[in-house]
């Protein structure tokens, strides 16, 4: 073959992810995306119950690092799951509240809860 000869691109040479159709993402997997992990869980668990400080999640999760839970608290904000609301005191006061796309995953924190106490 010459080298000098551009080969020009016909149908079949679509890039793979043009010539394979793309499936719908799993609902279960996006879910995952949201609530997946340890510590997102449990704090879900605990806003289920009220508004709270970031002093009084830290508390009642126990060992989890401060770094960890700003992350975790951040990740669920950006996905509309719970709100920060930041007092203008000094101190600074910041509560962490759900919101009703928060509180709708309540439902999957007790079926979690009651398949802990049937199974485990």
């Amino acid at each position: 073959m010459n080298k000098n000869v551009i080969r020009k691109s016909t149908g079949s040479d679509l890039e793979y992810h043009q010539r394979i159709p793309i499936q719908p993402e799993c609902t279960v997997e996006r879910t995952l995306e949201v609530i997946g992990g340890k510590w997102t869980t449990l704090i879900l668990r605990d806003l289920l119950i009220g508004t709270k400080r970031f002093g009084e999640l830290r508390s009642s999760l126990g060992n989890i690092p401060p770094k960890t839970l700003t992350e975790r608290l951040r990740d669920l904000e950006e996905h509309g799951v719970l709100i920060r609301i930041q007092f203008p005191e000094i101190p600074p006061r910041v509560e962490y509240t759900l919101t009703d796309k928060g509180r709708a995953l309540g439902a999957i924190i007790n079926a979690m809860a009651q398949w802990g106490s049937d199974w485990t």
